[in-house]
Formats: C-alpha cells, structure tokens, sequence
C-alpha cells in the first residue's frame, strides 16, 4: 500500500529490540492516555482522577493527543497541557512537522477500513497541519518527542508505544489483530524480543485487553471520545501497585501489580459544543467521528 493515509513511513519503524534498550523510568501509578484527540475536557478529567490517587502517579500521553483541535487556541492549550507531562509521538503529531504529505494522516490504514474514511482522515490532518505551521515553538517540542518509553510499575516492566511493537503507526495492537490466532505468535515473541510484560498501546482507536501466556497487551482505545455505543466515556490505562480507588471497566493483577481500564467520564456536552465549532455537519470529522463523540 502506497496511498496517502495507509502507508507506514520507514521512520515509524522501531522494532522491539529498540524497546529492550531503552532507559527506564519507574512509577507507582501509570496512566496511559490514547486517543486524546484535542478534548480539553477530558484532559481535565484524567488529571482529576489522577488527584484522588493516594500516592504519587505518572501520566504519559501515548500519541494522538490531537485530532480536531484545528483552532489556534485549542491547539495551542492542548499541546502545552499535554507536554507538562510525559509524552510520545503518535502518527497525528509525527506527521505535523513532516516535510510533504505523501504519508497523509500517517495512520497506515489498513485494507479493511473504507477508502472515504482515510481520504477524510488525511484531509482533517491536513487541517491540522495548517494550524500547527502557525506555532512553530510547539512543532519544535513535539518533534523531539520520543516513539516508546519503557517504565518499571513494581515487578513489571511495561512498554508504551502508540501502535504496536514494531511500528509506531502499526495496528497489530487492535482488539480484531489480538484475538486472531495467527497473531499469538508474532506477539508472543514480542515480549521477548522488547523485554517486557506489558504492552499499553493506543492508535487503532479500538480498546481491549488481552492476556498472552505471562504477557499483557492494553489498548486503551479513546481518551477523548467513546468507546462503545451509547456511551460518549474516553478510557485510559492505569498500571499501578496499588488497587484502583475508581471504579474499572476491566482489569488484572500480576505480581501484584493492577492492569485496568478506566472509564473517563468528562463533561460531554461542553465537548460536543466545541467540536462543533470546528467541525459541523456534513465536515469531514463530523462524518467520521460525530456518533463516537456523541456517544450514539
């Protein structure tokens, strides 16, 4: 595939032994958030439940914590938000500075997703892009953003990556690709070849969690908007030592560290009004996304 919006740079390429060798961070409490995608409100909502942890917590932004912010203020807010905490490149934020747009969105879009949906995802990027070209400052920042960072949560060590083990834009994280038996070796080897137990990814924008042998894989699907019909709530990761003082969505212990999904509940209706600012009915986002943000 060589289209704009399905072609996966050579520069996204990392492979998992680069997860192997590089530095570790530690934390006790890990929030992984995917899928921002410019919503303020639910920013807000991730670091209020970050508040009313016990102890100390990390928050890193695996990627794509832009998406519709196409206003200068938006954008602007969002990015100096998200860089006061910890941060990686997804494919929206890698391909904002990138010289040309022969990459599109960068979403290397697989066969199965329609061709209007990747014409109207390169078209928002492009956007996108026009308004980042006006905050250099910021485009500098996230350009040296890293691809994946490997964190020590108690006993595990856990890889954050956006897409998948290989690639930064890879979908071989997404729930259909887990649960396919021709996958469990690929992956299977992957904890192996990164060093690492856990996987929390983000990119395909579809949440699960699988387990593979002593191994983990999280995606957290949206932060910033729905994750399942009738239900506008993002999700985040939280990887932790201690038990989770809010309610999960699902979750498992290993070596007496927690592996759960979080509902994100953030004001839906303040979100919905700003979205709307940029992107009415019938604009390309609107037509992509406007059910999810709407929570039909």
């Amino acid at each position: 595939m060589s289209e704009a919006g399905r072609v996966c740079p050579l520069r996204y390429r990392y492979g998992a032994e680069a997860l192997a060798a590089a530095p570790e961070h530690a934390a006790e409490t890990l929030y992984v958030v995917g899928g921002l995608y410019g919503n303020p409100f639910a920013l807000d909502a991730v670091e209020a439940l970050a508040a009313m942890e016990p102890g100390p917590v990390r928050i890193v932004f695996n990627g794509d914590f832009n998406w519709f912010d196409v206003d200068d203020a938006g954008f602007a807010a969002i990015n100096r938000r998200v860089l006061s905490h910890t941060a990686i490149l997804g494919n929206v934020e890698a391909e904002l500075g990138a010289a040309g747009n022969e990459a599109g969105c960068g979403c290397a879009y697989p066969d199965s997703v329609a061709t209007d949906t990747v014409e109207r995802s390169n078209r928002i990027h492009a956007r996108l892009k026009a308004t980042a070209a006006r905050h250099p400052d910021l485009l500098a920042a996230l350009d040296r953003l890293p691809m994946f960072m490997r964190w020590r949560i108690g006993a595990l060590t856990v890889g954050v990556v956006h897409g998948d083990a290989d690639s930064l834009a890879g979908w071989r994280f997404d729930p259909v690709e887990l649960d396919d038996p021709a996958s469990r070796d690929w992956i299977e080897a992957c904890f192996a070849r990164a060093r690492v137990e856990v996987f929390a990814s983000s990119h395909t924008c579809t949440a699960g969690l699988r387990v593979f042998g002593d191994g983990i894989v999280v995606n957290n699907g949206a932060a910033g908007m729905g994750n399942a019909p009738g239900d506008a709530r993002g999700r985040v990761t939280r990887i932790s030592t201690r038990a989770s003082p809010h309610a999960t969505l699902t979750g498992v212990v290993r070596e007496g560290v927690y592996i759960d999904a979080l509902p994100l509940a953030f004001d839906a209706a303040a979100w919905q009004r700003v979205f709307l600012a940029n992107w009415p009915g019938h604009s390309d986002a609107h037509v992509s996304y406007w059910s999810r943000v709407a929570g039909a």
